[in-house]
Protein backbone atom coordinates (compact mmCIF):
# COMPACT_ATOMS: atom_id res chain seq x y z
CA UNK A 1 0.00 0.00 0.00
CA UNK A 2 3.02 2.36 0.99
CA UNK A 3 4.57 2.00 -2.26
CA UNK A 4 1.51 2.59 -4.17
CA UNK A 5 1.27 6.28 -2.24
CA UNK A 6 4.45 6.86 -2.80
CA UNK A 7 4.13 6.42 -6.58
CA UNK A 8 2.06 8.50 -6.75
CA UNK A 9 3.32 10.89 -4.71
CA UNK A 10 6.72 10.71 -6.71
CA UNK A 11 4.73 11.44 -9.81
CA UNK A 12 3.83 14.67 -8.41
CA UNK A 13 6.89 15.51 -7.28
CA UNK A 14 8.22 14.76 -10.73
CA UNK A 15 5.76 16.75 -12.41
CA UNK A 16 6.46 20.03 -10.23
CA UNK A 17 10.27 19.30 -10.38
CA UNK A 18 9.96 19.09 -14.53
CA UNK A 19 9.36 22.95 -14.03
CA UNK A 20 12.38 23.81 -12.15
CA UNK A 21 14.36 21.64 -14.46
CA UNK A 22 12.72 23.86 -17.42
CA UNK A 23 13.20 26.86 -15.74
CA UNK A 24 17.05 26.27 -15.51
CA UNK A 25 17.08 25.49 -19.42
CA UNK A 26 15.12 28.44 -20.16
CA UNK A 27 17.57 30.76 -18.13
CA UNK A 28 20.50 28.82 -19.25
CA UNK A 29 19.68 29.38 -22.70
CA UNK A 30 17.83 33.37 -22.32
CA UNK A 31 19.28 35.31 -19.85
CA UNK A 32 22.36 35.15 -17.98
CA UNK A 33 20.93 37.40 -14.34
CA UNK A 34 17.97 34.41 -14.35
CA UNK A 35 20.45 32.13 -14.68
CA UNK A 36 23.11 33.09 -11.78
CA UNK A 37 20.03 33.35 -9.76
CA UNK A 38 18.56 29.87 -10.42
CA UNK A 39 22.29 28.46 -10.13
CA UNK A 40 23.05 30.18 -6.74
CA UNK A 41 19.82 28.11 -5.48
CA UNK A 42 20.75 24.79 -6.98
CA UNK A 43 24.47 25.03 -5.61
CA UNK A 44 23.41 26.23 -2.20
CA UNK A 45 22.81 23.38 0.36
CA UNK A 46 18.92 23.36 0.05
CA UNK A 47 19.01 23.25 -3.51
CA UNK A 48 21.31 20.43 -3.28
CA UNK A 49 18.40 18.29 -0.98
CA UNK A 50 16.27 19.32 -3.64
CA UNK A 51 18.10 17.96 -6.75
CA UNK A 52 18.68 15.09 -4.54
CA UNK A 53 15.52 14.05 -3.32
CA UNK A 54 13.89 14.50 -7.31
CA UNK A 55 16.66 11.82 -8.26
CA UNK A 56 15.34 10.10 -5.93
CA UNK A 57 11.80 10.16 -7.37
CA UNK A 58 13.36 9.60 -10.51
CA UNK A 59 14.63 6.21 -9.66
CA UNK A 60 11.75 5.04 -7.56
CA UNK A 61 8.87 6.35 -10.20
CA UNK A 62 11.00 4.49 -12.81
CA UNK A 63 11.74 1.03 -10.91
CA UNK A 64 8.36 1.27 -9.31
CA UNK A 65 6.87 1.83 -13.05
CA UNK A 66 8.65 -1.22 -14.31
CA UNK A 67 7.28 -3.55 -11.16
CA UNK A 68 3.65 -2.22 -12.38
CA UNK A 69 4.80 -3.21 -15.89
CA UNK A 70 5.75 -6.59 -14.66
CA UNK A 71 2.30 -6.73 -12.83
CA UNK A 72 -0.02 -6.03 -15.99
CA UNK A 73 2.11 -8.12 -18.56
CA UNK A 74 3.46 -11.22 -17.11
CA UNK A 75 1.75 -11.21 -13.92
CA UNK A 76 5.34 -11.77 -12.24
CA UNK A 77 5.39 -10.57 -8.16
CA UNK A 78 1.79 -10.00 -7.57
CA UNK A 79 1.64 -12.00 -4.51
CA UNK A 80 1.53 -9.98 -0.99
CA UNK A 81 4.64 -11.17 0.07
CA UNK A 82 6.91 -10.88 -3.22
CA UNK A 83 5.36 -7.07 -3.80
CA UNK A 84 6.24 -6.12 -0.21
CA UNK A 85 9.64 -7.79 -0.88
CA UNK A 86 10.40 -5.82 -3.93
CA UNK A 87 8.92 -2.51 -2.42
CA UNK A 88 11.79 -2.75 -0.32
CA UNK A 89 14.12 -3.40 -2.54
CA UNK A 90 12.71 -0.39 -4.93
CA UNK A 91 12.76 2.26 -1.88
CA UNK A 92 16.69 1.19 -1.39
CA UNK A 93 17.08 1.29 -5.22
CA UNK A 94 15.94 4.57 -5.13
CA UNK A 95 18.14 6.00 -2.50
CA UNK A 96 21.38 4.22 -3.00
CA UNK A 97 21.37 5.06 -6.98
CA UNK A 98 20.64 8.78 -5.91
CA UNK A 99 23.55 8.91 -3.42
CA UNK A 100 25.97 7.13 -5.91
CA UNK A 101 24.71 9.69 -8.69
CA UNK A 102 25.49 12.68 -6.56
CA UNK A 103 28.63 10.55 -5.15
CA UNK A 104 29.74 10.57 -9.01
CA UNK A 105 28.89 13.64 -9.84
CA UNK A 106 30.60 15.28 -6.85
CA UNK A 107 33.86 13.57 -7.39
CA UNK A 108 34.05 13.53 -11.09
Amino acid sequence: MAASITHRITGTALYFGSFLITAWIVALATNAEWYSVIESVISAWYGQVILFLWAVAVLYHFANGIRHLLWDGPHIGFDPKTASTVSVFIYLFAVIGAAAIFAATTWL
